[in-house]
């Protein structure tokens, strides 16, 4: 029998706990109408100008070794876009590092939790040592194209805001394992999209020997998935049960 992580309590969130109190709020909300007047429609004029106006992210820099600057005018010469490659690695390489401090996370919630599954928490550091070497597989061939990967490219800025939610839930001390895990789930989905898209683009751009290398990552992340699902559909059925 699966511990029991959802109870029925005290939630009064809902309009039908309180149809009086729901009244009243509605009726404030005619009386003390919003203070930028107008519909949606203003409110997307404005984030359109905000758009048109705005920088972008930042910038994926000059390759700072020789050979780095050898190899982007190569590739600039023969119509390749060097940066494109590099800035998704960047994205990659923090993805991969957050990654390992998100499942560190995970195996001190599932550590912690009522009826802790001992085996689960040999399961979250096994996949997190393995996405601790995609880490390092990124790194390796930032380097072997001459960049930096201590860079903060515009993707890997972009990723790393992005993992803020899922890193939030997982922190939450009130969220239980089984919504810790969902939270996971989205993490691995896109962790999987992003390697097939990465190998593509490897490939794409001249580096086979580094695609190559990238399809194990791919293997791992397919399994890391499987994995992750199929806790969560195992767990929620039992609590059902």
């Amino acid at each position: 029998m699966s511990e029991r992580q959802v109870i029925i309590g005290t939630n009064r969130t809902g309009a039908q706990m309180s149809p009086e109190g729901t009244a009243r709020q509605l009726e404030a909300t005619r009386m003390f109408p919003a203070d930028v007047p107008g519909d949606m429609s203003a409110y997307t004029a404005e984030r359109e100008r905000a758009i048109r106006e705005a920088d972008l992210i930042g910038s994926v820099p000059a390759p700072g070794s020789a050979k780095g600057v050898v190899k982007t005018a190569l590739d600039k010469t023969i119509g390749k876009a060097p940066e494109v490659l590099l800035d998704k690695l960047g994205e990659r390489l923090a993805f991969e590092r957050t990654g390992v401090r998100l499942y560190e996370a995970m195996v001190a919630k599932a550590t912690s939790a009522p009826g802790a599954n001992p085996a689960l928490v040999d399961t979250l550091r096994q996949i997190q040592a393995e996405e601790l070497e995609h880490m390092n597989l990124v790194r390796e061939a930032i380097e072997t194209l001459g960049a930096d990967p201590t860079a903060m490219t515009p993707c890997a800025d972009m990723v790393g805001v992005k993992a803020m939610g899922v890193l939030q839930v997982l922190t939450d001390p009130r969220t239980t394992v089984s919504q810790s895990m969902s939270a996971i789930l989205t993490i691995e989905l896109e962790d999987n999209a992003a390697w097939e898209l990465l190998i593509e683009l490897a490939r794409a751009g001249g580096h086979p020997l580094i695609a190559k290398r990238f399809e194990h990552a791919l293997q791992q992340e397919e399994t890391h998935l499987a994995t992750v699902r199929q806790f969560i559909r195992d767990d929620l059925l039992a609590q059902v049960s």
